[in-house]
């Protein structure tokens, strides 16, 4: 039994932030033990900041997983750079993942720009070393180093979780003496609901042409829990009359694909059997649309 007086319960917060698509999400749920957080080879995958929950003996840290940094093309974009922003603001520590060196990564110099204004301590992270050419991780070891913006530099792999425990030893370090926030059988403040329309979202990313992902929004319109078996009724919205056909595909067959791998995993989340409905609605422009965007839960009405 640990001692409270010779270990005080440590509890804060970690932003996880860097370029889309470097492997915030799959490093988040690596920590975290558990899939919270979607993830896609397309980037802007993440649009909301998931909060995912680490507990260890007298030790909790809530990490967040913010939308990948990127200049706003829309109304949408701003608002995901405002919220990761803001987090820079509200945590203890922020973990900066990249993959490549600083030179050949104009987006990383991007983020790079706004951190050197942060007081927050950083800790710069090269993920997906099980891949990376040794020469690589040196040059990119040694040109963010140069730039002495960082507290510690270290590399790890998201995808097979080597090094994510001495990621975890480190950041500890930074965390202040406070109470738990959140009780120990809790690993993301999301309610199962925003889950289920991640997880459909997800899978449409994967089925969907390029020209389609960003633009659709998935709403949960019905989620009954029975015995041994949940309803859920979502709504896949879309930008374009002719985005609504290309997600149903040839006898729906596009929309049944991404229904079945959908309720495979809400399955194995939920733990019981799920039966789902998905039907497709078009709602144009909507990320360009104040009402649309309040609407769907992005920005205060």
């Amino acid at each position: 039994m640990i001692n409270s007086k010779e270990h005080p319960m440590k509890s804060g917060f970690v932003g996880i932030i860097g370029r889309p698509n470097v492997g915030k999400s799959t490093l988040l749920n690596a920590v975290i033990g558990e899939k919270i957080a979607i993830t896609t080879p397309k980037p802007q995958t993440t649009r909301n900041t998931i909060r995912g929950i680490y507990h260890q003996p007298a030790l909790q840290m809530v990490f967040i997983d913010t939308p990948g940094i990127h200049k706003p093309k829309n109304k949408l974009g701003t608002i995901m750079m405002e919220q990761v922003q803001r987090t820079f603001e509200e945590v203890d520590a922020i973990v900066f993942l990249v993959d490549n060196v600083l030179s050949k990564s104009p987006g990383d110099r991007y983020v790079l720009e706004i951190l050197r204004e942060v007081k927050t301590p950083k800790i710069l992270v090269i993920n997906k070393i099980d891949t990376m050419d040794p020469d690589l991780f040196r040059d990119t070891f040694e040109e963010y180093e140069e730039t002495g913006v960082f507290e510690k530099i270290m590399g790890i792999s998201a995808l097979t979780g080597k090094n994510t425990s001495v990621l975890l030893e480190t950041l500890a370090k930074y965390m202040p003496e406070g109470p738990a926030y959140f009780p120990e059988d809790m690993i993301t403040d999301h309610p199962e609901r925003f889950l289920a329309s991640e997880i459909i979202r997800e899978k449409a990313l994967l089925y969907l042409e390029e020209e389609i992902p960003h633009g659709i929004y998935v709403e949960i319109e019905s989620f009954q829990e029975k015995e041994n078996l949940v309803h859920i009724g979502a709504v896949i919205y879309c930008e374009k009359k002719s985005h609504k056909g290309m997600i149903i595909g040839k006898e729906g067959k596009k929309l049944k694909g991404i229904g079945k791998q959908s309720r495979m995993e809400l399955e194995r989340l939920l733990g019981t059997k799920v039966f789902l409905e998905l039907w497709v609605k078009v709602r144009e422009n909507w990320r360009d649309s104040n009402y649309s965007l309040s609407d769907f839960g992005y920005r205060e009405k």
